[in-house]
């Protein structure tokens, strides 16, 4: 049923929760093709006054060693995983400036005929994840593409009377 998965990811230890899973679907459903990727925040300046400026060598240099940081860790993390029978690849996803990073993964999913998301989130509820937002929640929304979410280890539910 699923020959291309892929498994978004942001460096984080939460994101990393998602390997069993996807191991398990690589096996139980014998996936040909998994593809890694992290979609990168574009950088901004800051709008309006104040003391403090970033000038444009600067602002490229934050960019070329967030991009370097994003490729050796996919690079790593690809090249440590050992999951039989199974293509892995790695993507680096550059955010365009008028699209945010839940909508770029969903583009590339559907351009690169994804067949399902395998996604980690922190299950917020509430204020926090109204003022923090869910990266995984946009990428359900836009995604036209099954998307599983494995919620982090330790995970205490929102349940309302």
């Amino acid at each position: 049923m699923y020959k291309r998965i892929m498994v978004p990811m942001d460096g984080s230890d939460l994101a990393e929760c998602v390997l069993p899973h996807v191991e398990t679907i690589i096996k139980g459903c014998n996936v040909p093709d998994v593809i890694f990727v992290r979609a990168l925040e574009p950088m901004h300046r800051a709008a309006g006054g104040g003391d403090f400026y970033i000038g444009e060598e600067l602002l490229k240099k934050i960019e070329t060693d967030a991009r370097d940081t994003a490729k050796d860790y996919l690079s790593k993390l690809v090249g440590s995983l050992k999951f039989e029978n199974a293509n892995l690849q790695w993507k680096l996803l550059p955010a365009p400036e008028n699209m945010g990073v839940a909508e770029e993964i969903a583009k590339f999913a559907e351009k690169n005929n994804v067949d399902l998301i395998i996604i980690s989130t922190h299950g917020r509820s509430g204020v926090s994840r109204w003022v923090l937002g869910s990266v995984a929640d946009r990428i359900l929304r836009s995604a036209c593409v099954p998307v599983l979410m494995v919620r982090a280890p330790g995970c205490i539910p929102d349940v309302q009377p």
